[in-house]
């Protein structure tokens, strides 16, 4: 501090203040967005963080950049030229021999020099077409003019919506494609402990060295028999101009898809922090079906459980109970035989002494209806008939409470 005969000028001392309220620290802390964006940086994919203006995007990032000791550079979009992009061309001495070269604006040869850093994409959404559609080799290729930007840079942008955007556009369906999308919204306890000088800390996931193989194996296989189930799901470009700025699903945002679940498996992360990734990869409605279908992955062989249905141990959520009993049903009736009708009744019984007795009565009722004429009829189907009857009758009361509610409109 400059000292004068009358001591430090105010304004020096509003630096001090100012440096004061600038020092604050950083602290492990469950935060299931900022583990989602630190994940999909891990996996060098690139990511846009969409939220109302003030909500600390901007902070978020450069606390981000702080943790993981990468050099932040912050390019705002919709401020620069599609030049600055795709490269200003440069005439040489002998074009006509060596072509024109594209020039790469100052922020590009910066992050080659460095070989790594944080590139920040901000305000992406008022960047206009012209912008948006020369960016598309800088998210994919990470090309800038004639350079290429080394892999030890990550990318990420951030936007608001529309609706609160100045002048906003909404955003091209191919730079939208190359994109994990996050909805990023501020946590009430993490605003007050920040303010009050503590942040939560940005850390890098930890990967399972020893697992990294069976990660990759479990991602392909989830991601490739979900597909192969699901084939429409392959591409499916939105209708409306909206969501086309979003997430939806291409062969790109599945393979993006992909390396997601192979990493948040590999770092042991929560369903949450995959759910928000893959949703915000290949779209709500697709991502949460690709979950359900993760769940139903881990759940038991119906075959290995028609073979021993006294040791078969059955899920205790009752949704994947319930998908295991339908698949031994299912089981049942492509191979209908008199042993494997049998332990499936065995199965319903066992299902029936271990949760809840409504979840037999459609693979109970559908089991009977494989009956054939001469097969006797086991002592099981005594202990489940009650709750089907009693399943019944609870559903033709309230169809007939509705029934008389609609007579008496």
């Amino acid at each position: 501090m400059t000292m004068t005969n009358e001591g430090p000028t105010q304004l020096e001392v509003a630096g001090d203040l100012l440096a004061l309220l600038g020092e604050t620290g950083t602290e492990p802390r469950s935060d299931g967005q900022l583990e989602a964006l630190t994940l999909a940086v891990a996996a060098d994919l690139p990511v846009l963080l969409w939220g109302e203006p003030g909500i600390g995007k901007t902070a978020a990032l450069g606390q981000l950049a702080g943790s993981l000791e990468l050099p932040l550079t912050t390019v705002i979009a919709s401020v620069h030229e599609p030049s600055d992009f795709s490269g200003l061309p440069v005439v040489g001495d002998d074009p006509a021999v060596q072509g024109v070269a594209m020039a790469p604006p100052d922020w590009a040869v910066r992050l080659v020099r460095a070989g790594r850093g944080l590139l920040f994409l901000d305000e992406l959404s008022t960047a206009p077409p012209a912008v948006q559609a020369a960016l598309l080799r800088v998210v994919l290729e990470r090309r800038v003019g004639a350079l290429r930007l080394p892999p030890g840079v990550r990318i990420v942008a951030a936007a608001n919506p529309r609706s609160s955007a100045a002048d906003g556009w909404e955003l091209s369906p191919p730079l939208a494609n190359r994109f994990v999308h996050l909805q990023w919204a501020h946590d009430h306890d993490v605003v007050v402990r920040g303010l009050g000088g503590t942040w939560p800390r940005a850390t890098l996931p930890r990967l399972a060295a020893d697992g990294l193989t069976d990660a990759v194996a479990f991602a392909r296989r989830a991601v490739c028999t979900f597909l192969a189930v699901r084939p429409a799901l392959v591409h499916q470009l939105p209708t409306s101009e909206a969501r086309r700025g979003g997430a939806w699903p291409s062969p790109r945002s599945w393979d993006m898809a992909l390396r997601l679940v192979a990493f948040a498996t590999a770092a042991g992360s929560s369903r949450e922090v995959l759910s928000l990734l893959v949703r915000g990869t290949v779209g709500d409605g697709q991502g949460l079906e690709l979950l359900a279908w993760l769940d139903r992955m881990d759940l038991p062989d119906p075959e290995a459980l028609l073979a021993d249905p006294g040791a078969a141990m059955l899920p205790e959520r009752g949704d994947l109970r319930q998908a295991v009993l339908d698949g031994v049903v299912a089981a049942v009736r492509r191979e209908p035989t008199r042993e494997r009708w049998d332990a499936a009744w065995a199965l319903l019984v066992r299902a029936l002494q271990s949760g809840a007795p409504d979840l037999v009565v459609v693979p109970a009722t559908t089991l009977a209806s494989l009956r054939r004429d001469d097969w006797e009829v086991p002592a099981a189907v005594e202990r489940l008939a009650g709750v089907v009857a009693l399943s019944r009758g609870a559903d033709r009361a309230a169809a007939r409470v509705a029934q008389a509610a609609r007579a008496g409109r």
